[in-house]
Formats: structure tokens, sequence, C-alpha cells
């Protein structure tokens, strides 16, 4: 499944615009999926990071109270950390911190993959046949507008999001949170 979605992705003169057609296709079953270890299976294993990004910024999205309209970038991942829920879904018997902890692992997981896939890593939104070219040429990224962030943007957006977790919990954090938490930031 991962190796066809990855070509699907593939075959298009955009990646980009294949792996939102496919994301947008395949969302409602994520969302149908049961267990955590079944779609963080599905997430973890992934082949295309332009299609795991895309299916990790839709899955934050529908958490949002307040949906952002922007373009992926840095300052979006942000914007998920200030503004996402725990998914309803997808609270089923499991305690209240799994679900937080469940939340970081995607938000990590979507740091990773946009890393991979941002204009940083133009070569992926290209196609197969102007790769070459790029990497030939050595052609220079494009960065977002909303990459540019600095560390006291991450920091504040860090604080209110630990206390928003607090609230929550009302608890101390477990250690696996914890080691999330640094992780992530």
């Amino acid at each position: 499944l991962q190796r066809m979605l990855s070509m699907a992705v593939e075959v298009d003169r955009s990646p980009t615009c294949s792996s939102r057609k496919i994301a947008d296709d395949i969302f409602p079953f994520i969302l149908s999926i049961p267990l955590r270890s079944q779609r963080e299976a599905l997430l973890n294993t992934m082949e295309s990071q332009l299609l795991r990004c895309r299916l990790l910024e839709l899955l934050f999205q529908h958490s949002c109270d307040v949906p952002t309209t922007s373009s992926m970038s840095l300052d979006k991942i942000l914007y998920f950390l200030s503004h996402s829920s725990v998914l309803p879904q997808f609270q089923d018997e499991t305690a209240t911190w799994q679900r937080w902890d469940e939340m970081l692992q995607y938000l990590s997981l979507l740091l990773l993959s946009y890393q991979s896939a941002s204009p940083l890593a133009e070569h992926l939104r290209s196609s197969l046949s102007d790769r070459m070219h790029l990497i030939v040429q050595k052609a220079k990224p494009r960065l977002q507008d909303g990459d540019d962030i600095n560390q006291l943007d991450i920091q504040l957006k860090m604080n209110d999001f630990i206390s928003r977790m607090e609230e929550a919990l009302g608890q101390p954090f477990p250690p696996q949170i914890q080691e999330k938490l640094f992780m992530l930031q």
C-alpha cells in the first residue's frame, strides 16, 4: 500500500498537487481507524513525505476550533500547537495523558515530515523529470514566509501548550510526555 501511494504521488507533474488529492481521499479512512497503534503504523511507514505531511496537516486542521487557511509552514505547525485539541474520534477508553501523548507524537511527525518535504527540499515537490535538472543546477531553495520563526515564538507557543496540557491533565506529566515535549521543542 505504501509503495503504491508513493508511486501515485510521483506519477503527476506536480507531486504536491497529487499528494493533496490522495490525502483528501484517504483522510476519512484515517479518522475511522480505531486503534492508535494502527494509525501510527500507517503514518510511520508512509514512504511519501509529502503525503504524510499533508495527512497530518489535515488531521490537525480537523482538530482546530478555528482552522487556518495558511500554507504549510513552521508557523502553521506553531499554530497547530496553540489551537489543536485531542481529536474526539480518537477518544476511546485510553487515559487522557495518552491522547495528549498521541497528539505530541503526531506534531513531531508533522515537523519531521515538513522538514523533509519543505521548500528546502524542493526537489520532492518537483516532478521526477525536473528533479535531475534541479540537482544538476544546484538550485537554491525558496523559503516560505511562515518559515521565518524565532526562538521566542517557539518558547511562547510551547509554554502555552504546556499550560493547556497541565490544565487538562491536572497532574504531573508522565515521563513519556516530558520526553516528547523536550524533543518537539
